[in-house]
């Protein structure tokens, strides 16, 4: 098991190489329409709002495309050079409102810890298990509710992030990721204040606040059902293995191939997982050329749905429940 293992780790390697020209294009085919997208939909404000609201939901998908650049980046997966990967993806941060060097630590913490029962908690979705629900005090499983609500998750939550979260420094935070943190959120009011001082506020506002949040409510959701689908891998430490957690934890999102142009092909997150360092463009071929990856998990968007009911897990029979089975239980 273990050779099978190696052997599958080592077979993905050689996609672990940024190719410059591939990068550029790809931060040329991505920021460029961005740009004109929103343009064309500040332009539209002066005839209607929801004309203005089609180029807007376009442009959302490009701060995604953006955030999975800027993610490559916090891998320093995207250039050769780690210099250009910290200072393309501090520029990426302030355009998708993310903190590079505050996101890469949590993030580089989710990827050494994912699908550990014991170790889940940065970086991460909250996600609880039915004896540690069935433990925990009232106040917390209440809190707990209110966090997995789809409203407050998916509608309220992106706001947090970006308000809150993604603006403030951890307690223990290193200098360097501190500066960081301050140079993205002096960067964000220094491009917000010029573009409302041309344009003004509400213009602003009605083309901004549109993007930003159906942008936030697509992250969340890709990052929510990436490690939360049936028959997804959970183990405790001392059985957890990182090829199972990559392979069997981390979910193949199949979707129609111009929303895995437009996400940055994350849905071969399986791929992501067992090698960080390759990039984006690289998944779908490391995917199809590996032979040992062909029988993984697959979802669909449909299939993917199922999640929305996924509350617990219940790591004694190995899947996920709602809160209606552990109500029951309660009761």
């Amino acid at each position: 098991m273990k050779e099978k293992q190696q052997k599958l780790r080592k077979s993905v390697l050689k996609y672990a190489k940024p190719k410059l020209g591939a990068s550029i294009f790809q931060l040329i085919n991505t920021l460029v329409p961005l740009i004109i997208l929103w343009f064309l939909a500040y332009k539209s404000l002066s005839i209607s709002f929801w004309l203005s609201l089609p180029f807007s939901i376009l442009a959302s998908f490009f701060i995604v495309r953006s955030f999975i650049i800027f993610h490559d980046c916090t891998h320093y997966s995207f250039f050769k050079s780690n210099r250009a990967n910290r200072i393309i993806g501090s520029f990426l941060g302030i355009i998708t409102l993310f903190p590079y060097a505050k996101w890469q630590r949590n993030h580089s913490i989710h990827h050494a810890t994912s699908s550990n029962l014991d170790k889940l908690g940065v970086g991460d979705i909250w996600i609880m298990t039915v004896k540690e629900y069935l433990e925990a005090p009232r106040l917390k499983r209440l809190q707990y509710r209110l966090y997995r609500n789809p409203f407050i998750l998916f509608i309220l939550g992106p706001f947090f992030l970006y308000l809150v979260t993604n603006r403030i420094n951890r307690k223990n935070a290193s200098m360097k990721e501190r500066m960081n943190t301050y140079m993205i959120n002096s960067g964000i009011i220094i491009i917000y204040m010029s573009i409302i001082y041309f344009i003004g506020l509400k213009p602003f506002i009605l083309v901004q606040l549109p993007i930003i949040f159906l942008a936030g409510s697509l992250g969340i959701w890709l990052f929510y059902v990436q490690h939360q689908f049936e028959d997804s891998y959970f183990e405790r430490e001392d059985k957890w293995n990182f090829v199972k957690a990559a392979v069997e934890g981390s979910s193949y999102y199949e979707m129609p191939k111009v929303f895995q142009w437009l996400t940055g092909n994350i849905g071969y997150h399986h791929i992501h997982h067992l090698s960080p360092r390759i990039p984006n463009y690289q998944l779908q071929k490391a995917h199809e050329r590996t032979p040992l990856l062909q029988h993984v998990t697959k979802i669909t968007i449909k299939t993917s749905l199922q999640a929305l009911t996924f509350r617990l897990y219940d790591d004694e029979n190995r899947r996920f429940i709602s809160f209606k089975e552990i109500d029951q239980l309660l009761n």
